[in-house]
């Protein structure tokens, strides 16, 4: 049960063979002679990539979700403008292993990531394994340029921050949640940084990341070379802070609104303003034809601040699935057929292969715990629901330091919600609210404890502190 971590030389060394069987299977629709809009690039290319992860966004907290006392126009058009997927998880109900699992593409405690980094040693559950190839290395290698604007929560020293894995460019934030939206520091720690260098810019931070997003685009136009763009933002994760403007116009709109709810409803279409700033940068550039735009959440809500996970039971930190059930679109015009719900269960750690396979890095088999998202992208139909699925949180405070986990096969999902309480058994397909459980002698409660324990006993070889 030994863990395969990647062979640096001999997966690079595949990867530089710049194989584009996958890109150019997902970009069949796109006509093989003339030149894509605005960039003047040939169909044959290799795209632009996306990636935007927000924190803390409820299943239920886009008005294209459902969310009545919601407007958020510019994610709802994203999505509208290609595929959504209805059935997305993120890996964990918490941050850092969420995180982990994207930029490796396997379980986050496979990769020492089974809770959330920290400043303090005391209060950290995770570290970054240093052996384990992440997705800028990959992409790097098929020629793309690798940047990072935001939060990153993976590692606040080298060789554990985003230039020393592989990024080109980083500005943002090193560390976990923000203490304030316009001082940016955390346990008084400016974590703020241009590269290397500590910087302490004025302003909101979702304004911040979506100007320096959008600069980044301006900066990356006419070049030949594709980019991989990686816009982590802090929002909405707590303190909810909005600007006051923002708070005010949905107070205005939503007469009777409750305090908490107008504050998060108020962050999130402020958020969804700056994901709209980006999208037209990309747009008055010439690159949004030649660029794969993915959308999706860290886990979900968080129910004391007034989210919403779309009738789901429970929220962050939970592993019913309000806690991992996230919205999520992907959108590349002339590419991905517009207006399609795609039923597909999938995983954040999917979107490692799915980038590697279209950016001509080869196919993973057997490298990384994701499996390629390329298929139904491209219309060729869902992914079979016969993977076995797990989730994990190792958290200190009333957690004691221990785990707490959830495994699912098919449509049968077994969890609990502290490491102190017994396992439940649920049948999602009958009961997509988690409301009955299954008896202890069901023959699945069994199966998905035996399935649970070896991936314990595989994720047990993983150190997850610094040496």
């Amino acid at each position: 049960m030994s863990r395969k971590f990647f062979d640096r030389r001999r997966f690079l060394e595949l990867a530089g063979a710049g194989s584009l069987s996958g890109m150019a299977a997902l970009g069949e629709r796109v006509p093989a002679t003339g030149t894509s809009s605005g960039s003047g690039r040939g169909s044959g290319r290799k795209p632009n990539i996306l990636m935007i992860l927000v924190d803390d966004l409820g299943y239920g907290d886009l008005s294209g979700w459902g969310a009545e006392d919601m407007r958020t126009p510019n994610i709802d058009r994203l999505a509208d403008s290609g595929v959504r997927f209805d059935n997305f998880y993120a890996n964990c109900p918490v941050c850092s292993p969420t995180r982990a699992a994207l930029m490796t593409g396997c379980y986050p405690d496979l990769v020492g990531v089974p809770g959330v980094i920290r400043t303090h040693a005391d209060d950290n559950f995770g570290y970054l394994s240093e052996d384990t190839l992440l997705l800028p290395s990959v992409l790097k290698k098929s020629g793309y340029h690798t940047a990072l604007v935001g939060k990153w929560h993976l590692g606040l020293d080298s060789p554990n921050t985003p230039l020393d894995r592989d990024f080109d460019f980083f500005q943002g934030f090193l560390g976990d949640m923000m203490d304030d939206y316009y001082t940016h520091r955390r346990h008084g720690n400016n974590y703020m940084r241009k590269g290397r260098e500590e910087v302490d810019p004025e302003g909101h931070a979702t304004d911040l990341f979506s100007d320096w997003s959008s600069d980044y685009l301006r900066s990356r136009a006419g070049h030949e070379d594709p980019f991989f763009l990686y816009l982590a933002y802090n929002a909405p994760h707590t303190p909810v802070q909005p600007p006051q403007d923002w708070l005010e116009k949905v107070k205005a709109r939503e007469p009777g609104i409750d305090e908490s709810r107008a504050r998060l409803v108020a962050l999130i279409e402020h958020l969804d303003h700056g994901i709209g700033k980006v999208l037209e940068t990309l747009r008055d550039t010439g690159m949004e034809r030649d660029t794969l735009v993915v959308f999706t959440s860290d886990n979900g809500g968080l129910l004391r601040v007034g989210a919403d996970n779309g009738g789901l039971r429970g929220g962050k930190q939970n592993m019913y699935e309000g806690g991992i059930k996230v919205p999520a679109c992907f959108s590349w015009p002339g590419v991905i057929s517009p207006g399609r719900a795609d039923g597909s269960v999938a995983l954040t750690m999917d979107l490692f292969p799915t980038f590697a396979e279209i950016a001509g890095s080869g196919k993973l088999t057997g490298e990384v715990d994701g499996v390629s998202l390329v298929s139904p992208l491209r219309g060729g139909g869902e992914l079979a629901n016969n993977r076995e699925l797990f989730w994990m949180r190792r958290e200190g405070n009333r957690y004691g330091g221990r785990v707490y986990y959830a495994a699912r096969l098919g449509d049968f999902k077994l969890l609990q919600n502290s490491p102190y309480e017994p396992m439940q058994l649920f049948d999602l397909a009958e009961d997509p609210y988690e409301s009955r459980p299954l008896s202890n002698d069901h023959r699945m409660y069994g199966e998905l404890s035996r399935a649970l324990q070896l991936h314990i006993q595989r994720s047990g070889e993983v150190p997850w502190q610094k040496a």
